[in-house]
């Protein structure tokens, strides 16, 4: 994981985001530590988080991300899935969870 794997984007109708690149392994306490303290000290609404790099997704990923997204909407906002390998959106649906952690509108 980068030291710093969020970045402030303006996105949809003008709206901050605040995009997180997720990588494997995932340190999850870590992960949900610093998204939390981000959108602290942002005034972002959402949370796109850039998931290309997820190839071996596992129940361990699926963790992660529901954790991230709990997260999120405990401080109010959204997190969506950018570029989700097919993988992770089979084992997303799979799971029932396609719908809690969606991908990014177009």
């Amino acid at each position: 994981m980068p030291a710093d794997p969020t970045e402030r984007s303006e996105a949809h109708a003008g709206k901050p985001a605040l995009v997180m690149v997720l990588d494997e392994p995932l340190d999850l306490p870590a992960l949900c530590a610093h998204l939390r303290r981000r959108l602290v000290e942002t005034d972002a609404v959402q949370v796109i988080c850039d998931v290309r790099r997820l190839t071996h997704p596992s129940t361990t990923t699926l963790d992660a991300l529901a954790r991230l997204q709990l997260t999120a909407r405990r401080l109010g906002c959204r997190l969506w899935l950018h570029h989700p390998h097919p993988r992770l959106r089979a084992l997303l649906e799979l799971a029932g969870l396609s719908e809690v952690i969606p991908s990014k509108p177009p």
